[in-house]
């Protein structure tokens, strides 16, 4: 290569030496402001100032509230009525929720927690949590007490010193040691359902009345003015037709029309015994509405 062409390449004139200086000036600048200015971005929102700790702490108030808004709401009850329902909504198993059942359907009653517990078997924590919102009738929760009931005891009364059931007032049945105002209505409204009492045995039938107050009743309370039955023939009536006395269910209704077209016709009402779920008061009662 000849020398003087190389050297032509390192060879400016005045304008492109401008040039030059002008163009290193620039990469001077350039490198001066990448090591000197700082860069890195600043966090405009200080999420540790109080404001922002007050707002957070307000957020998780108002997100707490909504999540116990949700949750099913738990209103005061009688465990004696749990449905399988109301079991799976308070955290019951279908174990306990049977054990409940099977007590229940042998016509006997949860009159505490310690009665709950012992029957259904649920956990410590369980009954913990849903006890609280147990409600038991009047005469549970409030006994009369012992020296009161001493007071009126009396003896035992003739059929002419007792008044008609199917006639007397909350009031009058209020004066019954172990009867409240709501057990005394429910006498009242469960004969206004039935159109009146046709018989004692009737009594026993309301729900939450002990079988020793009920006495206690029957002692200057019975039946004077009987209620007439149309009875119907248990060999020929359908299970709708059972279903309409009064305390039975359409299921225990077709259990007995079962069994009497299993064993083709009924002879004796102590046959219907057998039948599961048919307590020996029902049958009392049942014998009310049907003959042989």
């Amino acid at each position: 290569m000849n020398l003087n062409n190389l050297r032509s390449h390192f060879e400016f004139n005045k304008q492109q030496r401008s040039g030059i200086l002008f163009l290193a000036g620039i990469i001077i600048a350039l490198l001066c402001i990448y090591y000197f200015v700082d860069f890195s971005e600043k966090n405009i929102l200080d999420t540790s100032s109080e404001e922002i700790v007050v707002l957070r702490s307000q957020i998780d108030s108002l997100r707490a509230v909504e999540i116990e808004n949700r949750k099913p709401k738990v209103y005061p009850f009688n465990p004696n009525f749990i449905t399988d329902y109301k079991a799976y909504t308070l955290g019951m198993s279908t174990e306990e929720y049977d054990r409940l059942k099977h007590f229940r359907d042998k016509e006997q009653w949860i009159n505490s927690v310690a009665d709950f517990k012992r029957v259904t078997k649920v956990s410590d924590s369980l009954l913990q949590a849903i006890s609280p919102y147990f409600k038991f009738p009047e005469w549970v929760t409030h006994p009369r007490s012992k020296k009161k009931k001493q007071s009126n005891s009396i003896t035992e009364r003739s059929y002419a010193q007792k008044t008609d059931l199917n006639k007397a007032t909350e009031v009058q049945l209020q004066e019954i040691n172990g009867i409240g105002k709501a057990l005394s209505k429910r006498i009242v409204l469960y004969r206004e359902k039935l159109g009146g009492f046709t018989d004692d045995i009737q009594l026993n039938a309301i729900w939450g009345l002990d079988r020793s107050v009920s006495q206690k009743v029957l002692n200057r309370f019975t039946v004077k003015t009987p209620v007439r039955i149309e009875k119907m023939d248990i060999n020929t009536i359908s299970a709708s037709d059972i279903a309409t006395i009064p305390g039975i269910s359409f299921d225990l209704a077709k259990k007995i029309w079962e069994y009497r077209v299993l064993h083709e016709g009924i002879s004796d009402f102590s046959e219907l015994e057998k039948i599961e779920g048919l307590s020996p008061l029902k049958l009392q009662l049942i014998q009310l509405y049907l003959y042989l």
